[in-house]
């Protein structure tokens, strides 16, 4: 609630194009807030802004970049070591301003195939990213792992300028020193994506990049729990240069300010112990969801998880003439039920258009309470529903033979009234509005 505020302030009403004064970077949270000095110091001074007016925009700024520096520390690294760039509008933005920054047009970037567990914008023919630079893709292997001596050598053989490592639906944190060799033996520039498991880094439960990677990309409204936004890091202050101008003003104009505000308090909050221990619960959680699913016969891709990602195959639910159950078609029974998952890639799929899987993740419900109990208890009512559905092609006018799924009105409904229940116990009550339409809203806002 309180990162909605910030990020709803009139910090929204400002143009700041460019950056604080780079001392700031070195500058802790007291000298930053220090307001009599640090108007003082933009009185006698001004700032690198192309726009006046811009004060207190360069203290949300600063202290945002700061507080980042201070969550991400790890592996020997110190937020003094750590430069970071807090303007990119989101993930996507962020990685063109890395390839802006590193590259030039044409040369060799390599990320996992979009459709083992990828992202759009490591590479993917309908993103920028493949249409600019060439592409070339590593894939899991047989055990739908990624294999670090295929990697490398797909990485000697086309010796791409930049490596991605980071992904969208593989549930495995990369290891992250073995990229970094494999691209300091081809010469490349290695960059971690940890768009999806940021708050898991930040948290210290899982590995972090910092100290392996050359740059470090993180989303900030996914496990962080932050604004929608970006954040870039490096400890190469040449790299660090040549990304703050590739943000801006290379890729971008004007900063979204209020996303600063909002950022400077979401980075405070990473930084308590009721954070990590969130954290901490989310990846139980995980592990819990996609055991229990295994339990109950549905097959997990890639193994399992040790991260927040949970993937679902829903080809194993086959119908009576042989139709199998499509991504799309378990996603939208689920909506229906009051599940929100979304339909995914997994290992075989050859077209995106028409996955054969679910991808879930566990934070937001960790966010709502939920243990590794209810964690199971939520897998078993999309098991019950997902196997009680029933697969089959029927034959149209238009498009040929389609797939169609059918689910027994009383399993939907004991579904439904199950998953209401179980929201409810987790402090989300529904309440119908006018229109019959249910909203959602805490029960509790002191928990």
């Amino acid at each position: 609630m309180a990162v909605r505020e910030a990020l709803s302030s009139a910090f929204q009403n400002i143009y700041a194009e460019g950056y604080p004064d780079e001392d700031t970077r070195w500058m802790d949270d007291e000298e930053i807030l220090d307001y009599s000095e640090r108007l003082g110091n933009y009185r006698r001074n001004s700032d690198p802004r192309y726009y006046k007016g811009v004060e207190y925009a360069d203290t949300v700024e600063a202290l945002a970049r700061r507080r980042v520096a201070q969550t991400f520390a790890a592996n020997g690294i110190t937020a003094d070591q750590i430069f970071v760039n807090v303007q990119a509008l989101s993930g996507g933005p962020a990685n063109n301003a890395v390839y802006q920054a590193l590259l030039n047009l044409g040369e060799t970037v390599m990320g996992l195939n979009l459709l083992h567990g990828g992202h759009l914008s490591h590479g993917s023919s309908v993103n920028r990213s493949g249409k600019w630079f060439k592409a070339v893709h590593y894939t899991i292997d047989a055990n739908e792992k990624i294999d670090y001596d295929a990697v490398r050598a797909l990485a000697l053989e086309n010796k791409p300028k930049l490596m991605i490592a980071g992904y969208s639906s593989y549930s495995f944190v990369p290891d992250w020193k073995k990229f970094r060799e494999i691209a300091d033996e081809v010469g490349a520039y290695f960059l971690a994506d940890i768009s999806h498991i940021g708050g898991l880094v930040a948290a210290g439960v899982v590995p972090s990049p910092i100290g392996h990677a050359h740059v470090v990309m993180s989303t900030t409204h996914k496990s962080i729990d932050g604004p929608r936004g970006a954040v870039l890091m490096t400890t190469d202050a040449a790299i660090a240069k040549k990304i703050d101008k590739a943000v801006f003003p290379g890729e971008q104009g004007g900063p979204h300010v209020n996303v600063f505000a909002a950022l400077s308090l979401t980075f405070k909050l990473t930084q308590t112990a009721q954070f990590k221990k969130l954290q901490a619960q989310t990846l139980k959680n995980a592990k819990a969801m996609a055991d229990q699913f295994t339990k109950r016969g549905l097959r997990v891709p890639f193994g399992g998880t040790d991260t927040h990602l949970v993937n679902v195959d829903c080809t194993s639910i086959v119908g009576e003439d042989g139709t199998k159950l499509s991504g799309d078609q378990a996603s939208r029974i689920l909506d229906i039920v009051g599940v929100v998952v979304n339909r995914n890639t997994i290992p075989g799929d050859k077209n995106s258009m028409d996955p054969s899987g679910i991808r879930l993740g566990t934070p937001w419900i960790t966010q709502r309470g939920f243990d590794e109990k209810k964690t199971r208890q939520l897998a078993d009512i999309m098991a019950d529903v997902l196997i009680a559905c029933a697969p089959h092609a029927v034959d149209t006018v238009k498009k040929g033979k389609q797939r169609r799924a059918k689910l027994d009105f009383n399993v939907l409904n004991e579904a439904k009234l199950k998953i209401r229940k179980l929201a409810t116990s987790a402090g989300i009550d529904f309440k119908p509005t006018k229109n019959g339409y249910p909203h959602f809203y805490y029960i509790d806002d002191k928990s």
